[in-house]
């Protein structure tokens, strides 16, 4: 029996899938590795088969015609044969001593009696150049070393705090039974992944460890925020479908609907940023679309939205209101250190 798998979406990453396979391997024979090429055009289906060969028990490679990262996690959720799963993407790496002791947590929630839907833990932004790294942690928030259900949440998240898929590590079957689907071709669908299931999970674990090491610094990388602006559009299809997979009727726990609505408000204001900063009248009337479309599905989780500090703060009328939301973005992206 796998405790784990792991699943590392590969394209074109010959020069750096490495270490995310050897810090994966680590863990042993609990652990299922799985090295997708999604149609890589370089040597990385030939490294995914080496590291088969001389793991036979924990490693498995998997070739598919390119289907985007979307495409790469949808086969790795549907051939997991662990009990967790967990995507790294396979520019970044999981902490050792951090992985172990996930291990450890796990093994003893699988022979307890209350079944688990999803691990946090803490990530790391490891930025190129970065003299000092920053770490997501959500200490006082969530009680820690223990299996809790939403009513026992101590803190809610603030806005400087938020899950991502690197925090998150789910129940297998939990991501097969909600329908996780994701788009093919399509960048920044991992914020469906962290996202979507949410709504489904009943029991949760916070263990205070840097388990995930998130590298930011290529300057390919989809993150950049240059090549984000680009993807515009893939941007905003990702934050609609999001707003679709909502199922308010599944929320009934006072702390789920925060956590959830604070997960997307996050993503709204990434979209509204990155459109007001490309300040042309077809951004000014895709921000609109974006927030009447959230307002069209869901008015109550709308005015949460909108009428919250973070929201009223980005829809500021006029170029004063628009230049205070850039600076203020800018201000706490250099404060926090993502992209």
């Amino acid at each position: 029996m796998k405790i784990l798998t792991v699943a590392i979406p590969c394209y074109n990453s010959e020069e750096y899938m490495r270490k995310a396979i050897d810090h994966a391997l680590v863990g042993g024979e609990d652990v299922e590795v799985l090295v997708i090429d999604d149609g890589s055009q370089d040597h990385t289906l030939e490294i995914a088969e080496e590291y088969e060969r001389l793991h036979p028990d924990v490693v498995r490679a998997i070739h598919q015609e390119n289907k985007g990262h979307g495409g790469a996690v949808n086969t790795g959720i549907r051939e997991a044969k662990g009990i967790y799963f967990k995507v790294c993407d396979s520019d970044d790496y999981l902490d050792y001593d951090s992985y172990m002791k996930m291990l450890d947590a796990l093994r003893k929630v699988i022979t307890g009696p209350v079944t688990l839907d999803v691990m946090i833990t803490n990530y790391i932004y490891d930025k190129e150049g970065a003299k000092k790294k920053r770490m997501m942690r959500y200490v006082g928030s969530f009680p820690e070393d223990r299996v809790f259900t939403w009513d026992e949440i101590e803190k809610p998240l603030n806005a400087h705090r938020y899950v991502l898929m690197h925090s998150l590590t789910y129940r297998t079957e939990l991501l097969r039974e909600c329908g996780l689907v994701l788009p093919e071709h399509t960048f920044y669908v991992d914020n469906l992944v962290a996202f979507t299931p949410l709504m489904y999970v009943k029991t949760l674990y916070y263990l205070n460890v840097p388990l995930y090491r998130y590298y930011i610094g290529r300057e390919d990388q989809s993150v950049n925020e240059d090549i984000m602006i680009k993807r515009i559009d893939q941007q905003l299809l990702v934050t609609k479908l999001m707003i679709d997979s909502y199922r308010p009727e599944l929320v009934k726990k006072k702390n789920q609907a925060e956590m959830i609505t604070h997960y997307l408000s996050i993503i709204m204001i990434v979209s509204t940023i990155l459109l007001l900063r490309i300040d042309t009248e077809e951004s000014i009337k895709q921000r609109k679309e974006l927030w009447d479309y959230l307002k069209k599905k869901d008015l109550f989780l709308y005015l949460r939205i909108r009428h919250s500090f973070l929201g009223r703060m980005i829809n500021m009328p006029g170029e004063a209101g628009r230049k205070f939301a850039v600076n203020g973005y800018r201000l706490t992206q250099k404060f926090y250190g993502f992209n």
